[in-house]
């Protein structure tokens, strides 16, 4: 694989949407691996889209009437996950639930004042994350959904 610059593009990802119930489009960025092969690395958490995180190695062809470049398939997956977490509406602040993530290593972005999305690195342990959404989800301060569970992620929680 030929290594690229540092040069950022926008995808275009195409699927559909369990929590809205419809088909969604959702750009996500990602750095230029191998132009001519048309390989790129995701480089921002997927907001609704499920099954791609964080620094997966996505195939994309450009779409011959917008001149997008639009998610074909996943190539190698980072072992990454994205939660996407719902605060309830009497909930603790979201910069507060957010910090109690952060301090396990979970980068999270907010989409909206009720709604942020979690990135778990491969080696955070996902034990002790779900953990903490779990306890937050019993305290019926968040609703929470994994979207794109790593293998690595899963198995952590299987016991």
């Amino acid at each position: 694989m030929k290594e690229e610059t540092t040069e950022h593009v926008q995808i275009i990802v195409r699927s559909y949407s369990d929590m809205f119930e419809r088909d969604i489009e959702e750009q996500l960025w990602a750095f230029v691996l191998d132009k001519e092969n048309r390989l790129y690395q995701i480089d921002s958490i997927p907001f609704y889209t499920s099954l791609i995180a964080s620094n997966d190695i996505v195939f994309a062809d450009l779409d011959p009437k917008t001149k997008q470049l639009v998610y074909q398939k996943t190539v190698n997956y980072s072992g990454h996950s994205t939660v996407q977490v719902v605060l309830n509406d009497e909930a603790m602040a979201m910069d507060q639930i957010r910090e109690i993530f952060s301090k396990m290593r979970c980068v999270s972005e907010v989409v909206n004042e009720d709604f942020f999305v979690l990135d778990i690195p491969e080696d955070v342990d996902y034990k002790q994350v779900k953990a903490e959404l779990d306890r937050l989800e019993a305290e019926e301060e968040i609703e929470y959904a994994e979207p794109s569970l790593s293998d690595v992620h899963r198995k952590q929680t299987e016991s």
